[in-house]
């Protein structure tokens, strides 16, 4: 399959179309045709090199994904070739406490895929199956493959941290961020008030 892949730290020149072999899927997993992946600052990043962090070489970034379920193994239940699905790019062991407590981030064998595992720059991309989520037909796959890791730190901030409640106010920097945008989206969602932060007007 064709894929983008760099195999030394540096900018945009390293990276490279490239041919390389198409994933297999085991019993549990799931092979996504990639239809929409979102450039996402971690993608950056990770290609640039992140001090202290070591990633396997090479490697194909892309952590926001969206596509259609192409291939399933034994086990695999809640999808079938043809879904359109959206991929959670954070993934825990599944066994742990902290995974089974929804605080995944937590686990000791927590990894984020196109960061530490190959990513969707590429034709085709391999998941297990609890971290697929299903999509409707509203949006377009660049338009869902814009949500993932956005709205996981957005409401992460929101909901989680600052437990948001209906009535409050939320002031949001950088309103037109990913996680700004999204942010503005949740605090509605939830019944908030939004205040964009808007540059000062000098004369």
């Amino acid at each position: 399959m064709k894929a983008v892949v760099f195999a030394e730290h540096g900018g945009v020149e390293k990276l490279k179309y490239s041919e390389v072999d198409k994933p297999k899927i085991s019993a549990g997993e799931v092979l996504v045709k990639v239809k929409a992946c979102a450039l996402n600052h971690l993608d950056i990043w990770t290609c640039q090199g992140l001090p202290g962090i070591k990633i396997p070489l090479p490697h194909i970034l892309g952590c926001d994904i969206a596509g259609i379920v192409e291939e399933t193994r034994s086990g695999v239940s809640r999808f079938k070739k043809g879904d359109a699905v959206l991929i959670s790019p954070g993934q825990g062991c599944g066994h742990c406490h902290a995974c089974y407590s929804g605080k995944d981030s937590f686990c000791a064998e927590y990894k984020i895929m196109g960061f530490q595992i190959n990513g969707g720059y590429a034709e085709f991309v391999k998941t297990e199956e609890r971290h697929l989520l299903p999509i409707s037909s509203k949006y377009k796959f660049e338009e869902w493959a814009a949500v993932p890791l956005v709205f996981l730190t957005a409401w992460h901030m929101l909901v989680t941290r600052a437990q948001l409640q209906a009535g409050e106010s939320v002031l949001v920097h950088a309103a037109g961020s990913g996680i700004g945008s999204a942010a503005i989206q949740i605090a509605k969602l939830a019944g908030a008030r939004c205040t964009p932060l808007q540059a000062q007007q000098t004369s």
